[in-house]
């Protein structure tokens, strides 16, 4: 006989199970509570949910940057045992210790910010990935001076701005469609191809990527995470770990946005009148 199932699996095979029970119960509630919708509308709710997960994050990479690249430099010109004493300054070159109370936490702020602001967007974060980039020049060539820290920002933020802006590019159509008939296309034939291929191509992409990286906790997206990995330099930023972490916001967004995007195109199909509403959610993430 094999040895027994241990408890955890056991209570995780059930949550798993009640989990698949409540997907179809909660979208029959959400189907009849809300008869008198129409898909439009519903698109904008998700599409508004995905322009929230965005701000979020472009929040969080911004005061991540700016507090992880300062506890850097601190560290490398040993700073930080003269200014918060020697255990703590140890424990900041932990890269568990700073993510889990100085970085994670930041995300949370994020997300608060974004609750309440939208005047940080994509224009606002390449400002900041070329001023990165000039203050390396500048120091390099004028004071001789570099630390590996200066690159990994740019890194962390030029990683955010393409992988967070995909699901707003998605919004207005801003991906490289390879085009041989399309343009050709009356607009209900447009939306068979566009809601067809985010059900075949588009959404189960997302979910491959959710479902492989964070199925156990060793897989691809989930141990670096969990096991707060850093790069081998030392005294660079502790954001490898985060930036695998943008793999998971960038499926999580586009997987929330091609709903919205399937939803506008069976709209489409079905001929129900465009209605324009004010001011949409991802127009308002580029506002100043």
């Amino acid at each position: 006989m094999g040895s027994p199932i241990r408890d955890e699996l056991i209570i995780l095979g059930w949550i798993q199970f009640f989990s698949l029970l409540a997907v179809p119960a909660i979208v029959f509630f959400w189907a009849a509570k809300t008869q008198q919708r129409n898909l439009r509308a519903d698109a904008r709710l998700w599409s508004a949910f995905a322009a929230y997960i965005v701000r979020t994050a472009f929040w969080a990479v911004l005061l991540i940057g700016v507090v992880d690249v300062v506890i850097s430099f601190l560290r490398v010109e040993n700073f930080l045992p003269i200014l918060i004493g020697d255990e703590l300054a140890m424990s900041l070159g932990r890269s568990s210790f700073r993510g889990t109370f100085i970085l994670y936490p930041l995300f949370v702020v994020g997300a608060v910010i974004a609750f309440f602001s939208r005047g940080l967007g994509f224009i606002w974060l390449t400002l900041l990935v070329v001023i990165a980039e000039f203050m390396i020049v500048i120091t390099r060539f004028v004071f001789s001076y570099e630390q590996v820290f200066m690159g990994d920002l740019v890194r962390f933020w030029y990683a955010g701005l393409f992988l967070f802006a995909s699901a707003y590019s998605l919004f207005t159509e801003g991906h490289v469609r390879v085009d041989v008939l399309y343009a050709a296309l009356s607009k209900r034939n447009k939306a068979i191809t566009n809601t067809v291929g985010s059900l075949i191509l588009g959404i189960p992409l997302c979910w491959v990527i959710l479902l492989t990286g964070m199925w156990t906790i060793g897989s691809s997206l989930n141990g670096p995470i969990l096991s707060f990995e850093v790069y081998q330099q030392g005294y660079g930023m502790y954001v490898k770990y985060l930036m695998v972490g943008f793999l998971i916001i960038f499926a999580l967004s586009m997987l929330v946005q091609f709903v919205s995007y399937t939803l506008e195109n069976i709209a489409n199909f079905r001929g129900e009148p465009e209605d324009t509403p004010a001011k949409d959610e991802f127009s308002e993430i580029l506002e100043v």
